[in-house]
Protein backbone atom coordinates (compact mmCIF):
# COMPACT_ATOMS: atom_id res chain seq x y z
CA UNK A 1 0.00 0.00 0.00
CA UNK A 2 1.30 3.40 -0.52
CA UNK A 3 1.39 6.48 1.63
CA UNK A 4 -0.91 9.27 1.11
CA UNK A 5 0.27 12.48 -0.27
CA UNK A 6 0.81 15.56 1.91
CA UNK A 7 -2.38 16.94 0.21
CA UNK A 8 -4.45 14.07 0.94
CA UNK A 9 -4.20 14.22 4.04
CA UNK A 10 -4.71 17.76 4.59
CA UNK A 11 -7.64 17.60 2.67
CA UNK A 12 -8.88 14.63 5.12
CA UNK A 13 -8.18 16.94 7.89
CA UNK A 14 -9.46 19.85 6.02
CA UNK A 15 -13.13 17.98 5.67
CA UNK A 16 -12.85 16.45 9.20
CA UNK A 17 -12.73 19.53 10.43
CA UNK A 18 -15.73 21.13 8.28
CA UNK A 19 -17.51 18.26 9.12
CA UNK A 20 -16.67 18.98 13.03
CA UNK A 21 -17.72 22.98 12.60
CA UNK A 22 -21.08 21.91 10.69
CA UNK A 23 -21.98 19.38 13.82
CA UNK A 24 -21.00 22.01 15.89
CA UNK A 25 -22.70 25.00 14.60
CA UNK A 26 -26.27 23.06 13.99
CA UNK A 27 -25.81 22.31 17.73
CA UNK A 28 -25.56 25.80 18.86
CA UNK A 29 -28.34 26.33 16.67
CA UNK A 30 -31.22 23.94 17.84
CA UNK A 31 -29.50 24.66 21.74
CA UNK A 32 -30.48 28.08 21.33
CA UNK A 33 -34.11 27.61 19.77
CA UNK A 34 -34.98 25.04 22.12
CA UNK A 35 -32.52 24.56 25.30
CA UNK A 36 -29.90 22.27 25.90
CA UNK A 37 -31.48 19.88 27.96
CA UNK A 38 -34.10 19.30 25.60
CA UNK A 39 -31.99 19.03 22.12
CA UNK A 40 -31.56 15.32 21.76
CA UNK A 41 -27.74 13.85 19.83
CA UNK A 42 -30.72 12.53 16.97
CA UNK A 43 -31.73 16.12 15.96
CA UNK A 44 -28.75 17.50 15.95
CA UNK A 45 -27.32 14.27 13.51
CA UNK A 46 -30.51 14.94 11.45
CA UNK A 47 -29.79 18.74 11.19
CA UNK A 48 -26.11 18.66 10.00
CA UNK A 49 -26.72 15.44 7.91
CA UNK A 50 -24.72 12.85 9.66
CA UNK A 51 -25.20 9.43 11.55
CA UNK A 52 -25.39 10.21 15.31
CA UNK A 53 -22.13 8.04 15.79
CA UNK A 54 -20.88 10.63 13.36
CA UNK A 55 -22.10 13.60 16.63
CA UNK A 56 -20.49 11.11 19.06
CA UNK A 57 -17.39 10.13 17.36
CA UNK A 58 -16.39 14.22 17.23
CA UNK A 59 -18.46 15.40 20.28
CA UNK A 60 -18.07 12.33 23.09
CA UNK A 61 -20.51 14.17 25.16
CA UNK A 62 -23.01 16.87 24.39
CA UNK A 63 -21.73 19.22 26.75
CA UNK A 64 -18.94 19.64 24.26
CA UNK A 65 -20.96 20.78 21.34
CA UNK A 66 -22.16 23.55 23.43
CA UNK A 67 -18.64 24.42 25.09
CA UNK A 68 -16.17 23.37 22.15
CA UNK A 69 -13.26 25.62 22.98
CA UNK A 70 -13.13 24.22 26.95
CA UNK A 71 -9.54 23.00 26.06
CA UNK A 72 -8.16 26.31 25.37
CA UNK A 73 -10.35 28.48 27.75
CA UNK A 74 -8.92 26.14 30.65
CA UNK A 75 -5.30 26.49 29.51
CA UNK A 76 -5.77 30.08 29.04
CA UNK A 77 -4.27 31.26 32.04
CA UNK A 78 -1.31 29.19 32.47
CA UNK A 79 -0.28 29.80 28.86
CA UNK A 80 -0.22 33.66 30.07
CA UNK A 81 1.59 32.67 33.04
CA UNK A 82 4.64 30.32 30.92
CA UNK A 83 4.44 32.95 28.05
CA UNK A 84 5.12 36.20 30.18
CA UNK A 85 7.37 38.64 29.30
CA UNK A 86 10.95 39.44 30.57
CA UNK A 87 10.65 41.12 33.94
CA UNK A 88 6.66 40.66 34.24
CA UNK A 89 5.04 38.71 37.00
CA UNK A 90 2.06 36.66 36.91
CA UNK A 91 0.14 39.47 37.60
CA UNK A 92 0.70 41.54 35.22
CA UNK A 93 1.06 39.41 32.47
CA UNK A 94 -2.54 38.33 33.20
CA UNK A 95 -3.56 42.20 33.25
CA UNK A 96 -1.64 42.79 30.52
CA UNK A 97 -3.57 39.41 28.35
CA UNK A 98 -7.51 40.03 29.76
CA UNK A 99 -7.00 43.57 28.67
CA UNK A 100 -6.09 42.49 24.83
CA UNK A 101 -8.93 40.15 25.07
CA UNK A 102 -11.36 42.32 25.62
CA UNK A 103 -10.58 44.98 23.08
CA UNK A 104 -11.05 42.50 20.35
CA UNK A 105 -14.27 40.85 22.46
CA UNK A 106 -12.82 37.27 22.76
CA UNK A 107 -15.74 34.85 22.91
CA UNK A 108 -13.37 32.81 25.02
CA UNK A 109 -13.49 36.11 27.60
CA UNK A 110 -16.94 35.85 28.05
CA UNK A 111 -18.45 38.14 24.81
CA UNK A 112 -20.17 35.44 23.54
CA UNK A 113 -23.40 37.38 22.43
CA UNK A 114 -26.93 37.81 24.00
CA UNK A 115 -28.15 34.07 22.72
CA UNK A 116 -25.14 32.09 23.79
CA UNK A 117 -25.31 33.64 27.16
CA UNK A 118 -28.75 32.90 27.92
CA UNK A 119 -28.47 29.55 26.79
CA UNK A 120 -25.75 28.65 29.28
CA UNK A 121 -27.69 31.27 31.91
CA UNK A 122 -30.36 28.62 31.28
CA UNK A 123 -29.37 24.99 31.41
CA UNK A 124 -28.04 23.68 34.65
CA UNK A 125 -25.90 21.52 33.07
CA UNK A 126 -24.23 24.11 31.10
CA UNK A 127 -23.92 26.31 33.96
CA UNK A 128 -22.49 23.56 35.75
CA UNK A 129 -19.92 22.44 33.10
CA UNK A 130 -18.90 26.08 33.24
CA UNK A 131 -18.22 26.25 36.82
CA UNK A 132 -16.04 23.31 36.04
CA UNK A 133 -14.02 24.95 33.78
CA UNK A 134 -13.43 28.28 36.26
CA UNK A 135 -12.09 25.46 38.89
CA UNK A 136 -9.94 23.31 35.82
CA UNK A 137 -8.33 26.97 34.58
CA UNK A 138 -7.58 27.81 38.17
CA UNK A 139 -5.70 24.25 38.58
CA UNK A 140 -3.83 24.42 35.71
CA UNK A 141 -2.70 28.08 36.53
CA UNK A 142 -1.67 25.99 39.45
CA UNK A 143 0.19 24.01 38.09
CA UNK A 144 1.96 27.07 35.81
CA UNK A 145 2.83 29.05 38.70
CA UNK A 146 4.38 26.17 40.61
CA UNK A 147 6.84 25.85 38.10
CA UNK A 148 7.65 29.64 37.97
CA UNK A 149 8.44 29.72 41.36
CA UNK A 150 10.05 26.32 41.44
CA UNK A 151 7.08 25.24 43.99
CA UNK A 152 4.98 22.76 44.31
CA UNK A 153 1.23 23.14 42.76
CA UNK A 154 -0.68 21.72 46.16
CA UNK A 155 2.20 24.65 48.10
CA UNK A 156 -0.22 27.26 49.84
CA UNK A 157 1.32 29.89 48.20
CA UNK A 158 1.13 29.01 45.42
CA UNK A 159 -2.58 27.67 45.60
CA UNK A 160 -3.26 30.85 47.61
CA UNK A 161 -2.45 33.51 44.44
CA UNK A 162 -3.89 30.65 41.76
CA UNK A 163 -6.63 31.66 43.73
CA UNK A 164 -6.82 35.00 43.89
CA UNK A 165 -5.97 35.32 40.40
CA UNK A 166 -8.80 32.74 39.28
CA UNK A 167 -11.21 34.50 41.33
CA UNK A 168 -10.49 37.56 39.68
CA UNK A 169 -10.73 36.16 35.93
CA UNK A 170 -13.95 34.41 36.91
CA UNK A 171 -15.69 37.63 38.35
CA UNK A 172 -14.75 39.37 35.43
CA UNK A 173 -15.86 36.97 33.01
CA UNK A 174 -19.25 36.61 35.05
CA UNK A 175 -20.24 40.31 34.66
CA UNK A 176 -19.02 40.01 30.97
CA UNK A 177 -21.93 37.60 30.59
CA UNK A 178 -24.56 39.52 33.25
CA UNK A 179 -23.88 42.24 31.30
CA UNK A 180 -24.63 40.50 27.58
CA UNK A 181 -27.58 38.89 29.32
CA UNK A 182 -28.51 42.68 30.30
CA UNK A 183 -28.72 43.77 27.05
CA UNK A 184 -25.38 46.00 26.32
CA UNK A 185 -23.84 46.14 23.35
CA UNK A 186 -20.06 44.57 23.13
CA UNK A 187 -18.45 47.74 22.49
CA UNK A 188 -19.97 49.14 25.85
CA UNK A 189 -19.46 45.92 27.79
CA UNK A 190 -15.55 46.20 26.55
CA UNK A 191 -15.50 49.72 27.76
CA UNK A 192 -17.15 49.17 31.58
CA UNK A 193 -14.74 45.33 32.09
CA UNK A 194 -11.75 47.33 31.01
CA UNK A 195 -12.43 50.14 33.62
CA UNK A 196 -13.38 47.57 35.75
CA UNK A 197 -10.52 45.31 35.94
CA UNK A 198 -8.15 47.75 36.39
CA UNK A 199 -9.92 48.66 39.71
CA UNK A 200 -10.07 44.43 39.97
CA UNK A 201 -6.53 43.42 39.41
CA UNK A 202 -5.59 46.89 41.55
CA UNK A 203 -6.53 45.28 44.30
CA UNK A 204 -4.25 42.18 43.67
CA UNK A 205 -1.36 44.75 43.53
CA UNK A 206 0.12 44.64 47.09
CA UNK A 207 0.02 40.80 47.22
CA UNK A 208 1.23 40.10 43.79
CA UNK A 209 2.99 42.82 42.25
CA UNK A 210 6.33 41.15 42.11
CA UNK A 211 4.93 37.08 42.67
CA UNK A 212 6.11 34.56 39.56
CA UNK A 213 8.22 37.49 37.57
CA UNK A 214 10.30 36.17 35.34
Amino acid sequence: MGTQTPAATGLRESKKQETRQLISDHATRLFIAQGFEQTTIAEIAAAARVAKKTVTNYFPYKEDLALDHKEQFAASLADVVAGRHPGESALAALRRAFLDVVAVQDPVAGFSGPQFARMIADSPTLSACLRGLHDQREHHLARALAEATGGRPDDITVQTAAGLLGTVHRVLFNRIQTLTLAGHPNDEIAQIVAAEATRAFDLLEPALSGYATV
